[in-house]
């Protein structure tokens, strides 16, 4: 068993597409992206044999003159890797720190065990989403779904709206909606090129659709297909037209199209009934599993640094008002 650096896209995405609901976070696709906003990433994994039991894609963050590693969703560690694969990756990532001046080592688990050391702190991804399970007919889908859903997505489909993928040249109109639903709903938003380079990656991990009607588009999402999941990553909606519930056959249909792809899971990706109550009834309107996972934790190496950063980041949240 030794620890490696991942420099074969091929070996990596194996890896994280063969485990049950893929983490797209942890794609090499997703690296490329962070790469292209200006983050620098490293792959990190432990091997036997030549092959992969465990997984880190870690990007950089800069804070002073210092640095921390973020590893979205992960490290992936294999359900048969044991104790001894996470002991020299934690080990890796450790040197790893070291050599670029990271304060702490800030990851998501998919459970929590009784690693010593750590500090919980504000989650970056989504602690709890809702998840459908596309091996279910789109009957036994539908049935699921509460009343008003499935009301909402044959009201749309009588009013005559379609939904069509669309390209990187009509991103233009995306961003004028993402930023309609940013006012209308009070959500602070990426910059433009984020999404903009999120849509450049690779256009079969992210894929971006338009719901339209009456010649016009009046919806949009963005969404990545990875392994055997689909995530809903990104939504926005026109001021007019809102009776045409254009976001509910939205995403009908990308479930029927995650179906037709093979994948066995379409996550809605994120819901919290007091941050966002109205997208969080809209999401658990469609009937899926709710999926809790442990938060985000910080693995400290500079406590001195740790607490700087740490006050620093609390002042910066009071002057922008976030709760």
């Amino acid at each position: 068993m030794n620890v490696t650096q991942i420099n074969d896209k091929k070996k990596l995405n194996s890896f994280i597409y063969s485990e049950p609901h893929c983490q797209f976070l942890q794609s090499w696709q997703w690296g490329e992206f962070q790469e292209h906003v200006g983050g620098e990433v490293f792959r990190l994994g432990v091997e036997a044999e030549g092959n992969l039991l465990a997984a880190a894609t870690i990007i950089k963050k800069n804070f002073l003159n210092k640095t921390y590693l973020y590893c979205p969703h992960g490290p992936i560690l294999r359900a048969r890797a044991g104790g001894k694969a996470k002991e020299l990756l934690f080990s890796e990532i450790a040197k790893l720190a070291l050599k670029e001046k990271a304060i702490f080592f800030r990851f998501e688990p998919a459970t929590l065990d009784e690693q010593g050391g750590l500090k919980k702190t504000l989650d970056i991804q989504p602690k709890r989403t809702i998840v459908l399970n596309l091996e279910k007919t789109e009957k036994e889908l539908l049935e699921k779904m509460g009343q008003k859903t499935r009301y909402n997505i044959r009201l749309a489909e009588k009013k005559g709206v379609k939904v069509e993928q669309a390209d990187i040249s009509e991103y233009g109109t995306f961003w004028k909606l993402l930023s309609e639903t940013g006012a209308r709903d009070r959500f602070r938003l990426h910059s433009e090129k984020y999404y903009q380079e999120m849509l450049r990656v690779d256009k079969d991990f992210i894929k971006l659709f338009f719901a339209k009607a009456n010649g016009k588009i009046i919806a949009g999402g963005i969404f990545s297909f990875c392994g055997d999941t689909a995530t809903y990553l990104h939504g926005a909606s026109s001021n007019a037209d809102r009776n045409l519930m254009a976001p509910f056959l939205l995403q009908w249909e990308i479930v029927k199209r995650a179906k037709e792809y093979g994948c066995k899971y379409y996550d809605f990706y994120g819901i919290d009934e007091k941050k966002w109550p109205g997208v969080t009834r809209f999401k658990v309107g469609f009937g899926g599993e709710e999926i809790n996972y442990p938060g985000t934790f910080d693995l400290v190496y500079n406590k001195r640094w740790y607490f700087a950063y740490r006050a620093i980041r609390r002042l910066y949240r009071l002057a922008q008002n976030i709760q």
